[in-house]
């Protein structure tokens, strides 16, 4: 307890001496500024404090308001933008500027730097700048005039009938920066004043928002485009008088210092209030405000609220982790039909022996081998606690749950315990097809009429997942990592966490954001202007897995003799298009004739657009066949060469290509 009081009194020490000293810092300031003189640059004659310029003495004015002299103009450099000053007013303490790229009877021109005027409402407390004009004594903080408004561009889809909105379709201004496309006819206005988003129209989209120090009525039919641009190149006014000072009846700066016990309370306040003012926007709100107002309501705040918050923290973790309890065991409840078993925690526990021995590890929790009680032996997934592992539990029991295939992982069973998670698959004594294509050291090598087997029987396990349930189920994360094998090397599609469950009837599905692994992302997932997001996002996935498959190691092959050999399916595509054929070492006819079918598969399944993808029924179809069968498919990347329109891929798939009949390769490529 006494620590505790110790380490609060150090703190309320120290935040009283910073109180303290900083009138005593800024009169000293004022002081040591007597002694320099006034500085120029260009047509700004009395460059004096606060103000001072870069090659000022270091003791001269406030490095604050530090302004720098380039080519004979003097220039304000704030929000990382350029503003040259046009004029300073000591007596009303304002500064004029002007965007630099504003040019003086040049009508083309249009500022560099989009600005608004509550960029100045969270600056330092101290020191700053501010779009209103300096307080007077007594006024009403809401009352506070401003010296800028703001000059909004906008860009609508269809006219609007308004006074505030001036049509620029006659303004011949530069229009490079806009940031609103121009695939269709758009309508360009500009207004001043609008501060609210319910004063722009449904149709219209902010494209730039300026500062000016607008004099005339915004409402006025008469403006002008040449009135908008001479008052962007007469600039903008902002006042640079501290925010805890104002105005006197003579025009005289008073600030409120620290002198009485009240007023040392306020500046602890005040303290606190700078420390967090670069985060916070509520002094804007507050400042100006009566002491005695402004005590009660921070005190009532913090006894009221900091217990308050306490229990709000809490009752939303509870909530959190309650509501995504009961959201699965409901789930649970509702899959009476569902094949897994449920096993306790303890159940769990006894079969894996404490968790000792550890498979791997995942995203969404550690995998350890454990022994039924029957005795086969099974892989057990214990998942970490957090709200997105609870919808990767409902989506894996959901999806393997119900459905028992040859190439697709059996959930044997699960257990749900509150925070406590598990899934019970059965166990794949050969890992993952990852270390049997990329390992360099191939303790196991793998055949590639082998290699051929595993792919079409995950080929055969996808489309059981497309056509094959009652329900279209899409995985959205098929790579190497997620095929398992068995003993004797049968593949089994796993992993469901990200899958998703549709109607089968579901061409398009909808989806918020793209899953997935890169390098297996289907491009609609990125970019909706290609197609909608369907099962080919699955085809996709399985195109360049069955490239990796062909080629023994990732796609994206850094270690290329040359750079064109880097990206494989493009090194390949350019190989088969120039009639070249694939030269592998210790292979038969028969065996290249295999990987060039799974090539020119995966080919047909990386195409750019869904819909020039084939189903998974197809895939099959065309691993089965014969390669002699199989057409060139277009060239499946972005690419500045016209591709082959194609109507239906299904019409496509089958028909022969001369050019891939064996014998006619006048060339070959060493894969």
């Amino acid at each position: 307890m006494a620590r505790g009081w110790t380490f609060t009194a150090v703190g309320l020490t120290v935040l009283i001496a910073l109180v303290l000293v900083h009138p005593t810092c800024c009169a000293t300031t004022v002081m040591v500024n007597l002694n320099c003189t006034a500085s120029s640059c260009g047509n700004i004659h009395n460059i004096s404090s606060p103000f001072r310029l870069s090659t000022d003495p270091v003791i001269c004015g406030n490095r604050y308001y530090e302004l720098s002299c380039e080519n004979n103009r003097t220039v304000l450099n704030t929000y990382r933008g350029k503003y040259y000053v046009e004029e300073i007013s000591y007596n009303n303490y304002t500064i004029r500027i002007v965007d630099s790229g504003i040019q003086k009877n040049n009508y083309f021109s249009t500022p560099n730097y989009s600005l608004y005027r509550y960029n100045f409402s969270s600056q330092d407390y101290f020191y700053g700048y501010t779009t209103y004009q300096p307080k007077r004594k007594g006024t009403v903080p809401e009352r506070y005039p401003e010296l800028s408004r703001s000059l909004v561009w906008m860009s609508c889809e269809k006219p609007v009938n308004s006074p505030l909105y001036l049509d620029t379709s006659t303004c011949n201004y530069n229009d490079n920066s806009s940031s609103i496309s121009d695939s269709k006819t758009r309508y360009r206005y500009v207004t001043v004043g609008i501060t609210n988003a319910s004063q722009v129209e449904d149709s219209c989209q902010v494209e730039k928002m300026f500062l000016t120090s607008w004099p005339i009525n915004n409402d006025d039919p008469n403006i002008s485009c040449t009135d908008v641009l001479n008052e962007l190149a007469y600039g903008f006014e902002l006042s640079w008088l501290e925010r805890n000072c104002y105005l006197d009846d003579a025009n005289h700066v008073r600030c409120d210092d620290s002198t009485g016990v009240l007023d040392l309370i306020l500046g602890i306040l005040t303290g606190l209030a700078y420390v967090f003012a670069e985060s916070a926007h509520w002094w804007d709100a507050i400042s100006g405000v009566s002491p005695y107002y402004l005590i009660f309501h921070l005190e009532t705040k913090i006894v009221l609220g900091i217990p308050c918050m306490v229990a709000f923290l809490i009752y939303k973790w509870r909530k959190r982790h309650l509501s995504m309890y009961d959201a699965i065991e409901e789930f649970l409840q509702s899959q009476i039909n569902l094949m897994p078993f449920r096993y306790s925690y303890s159940e769990i526990r006894k079969m894996s022996k404490g968790f000792k021995d550890k498979l791997g590890e995942g995203g969404y929790g550690s995998v350890y081998r454990g022994k039924l009680e029957s005795g086969p032996l099974v892989a057990i997934k214990l998942l970490g606690n957090s709200k997105a592992n609870g919808q990767e539990f409902i989506n894996e029991v959901a999806t393997i749950g119900r459905i028992h295939h040859v190439n697709v992982v059996q959930l044997i069973g699960f257990c749900a315990e509150g925070p406590k998670r598990a899934l019970i698959y059965e166990f794949m004594p050969n890992g993952s097809l990852e270390k049997y294509i990329f390992s360099q050291e191939e303790s196991i090598p793998l055949s590639i009429e082998k290699i051929f087997e595993i792919s079409l029987g995950v080929a055969r396990g996808i489309e059981y997942l497309h056509q094959g349930c009652d329900i279209q189920i899409l995985h959205f994360d098929i790579k190497p990592h997620n095929i398992l094998l068995n003993e004797n090397f049968i593949p089994k599609v796993s992993d469901f966490g990200l899958a998703k469950l549709y109607p089968t009837n579901d061409s398009i599905v909808p989806l918020t954001a793209a899953r997935g692994t890169l390098g297996y992302i289907a491009p609609e997932l990125f970019y909706k202007n290609i197609g909608g997001v369907s099962y080919k996002a699955d085809v996709y996935s399985f195109g360049m897995l069955l490239m990796e498959m062909a080629n023994r190691r990732k796609n994206v092959n850094a270690f290329a003799d040359h750079s064109s050999q880097i990206y494989f399916p493009t090194w390949v595509y350019g190989q088969f298009s120039e009639g070249n054929d694939i030269e592998i070492e210790d292979v038969t006819e028969e065996e290249k004739k295999i990987v060039k079918k799974m090539i020119i598969v995966a080919l047909w399944c990386i195409q750019m657009k869904p819909s020039d993808r084939p189903s998974m029924n197809k895939v099959v179809e065309m691993l089965e066949g014969e390669v002699e069968c199989l057409q060139m498919p277009s060239k499946p990347f972005l690419s500045s060469s016209p591709a082959r329109p194609t109507e239906d891929v299904g019409d496509n798939l089958n028909s022969t290509s001369s050019s891939f009949q064996s014998g006619e390769s006048s060339q070959s490529a060493k894969l």
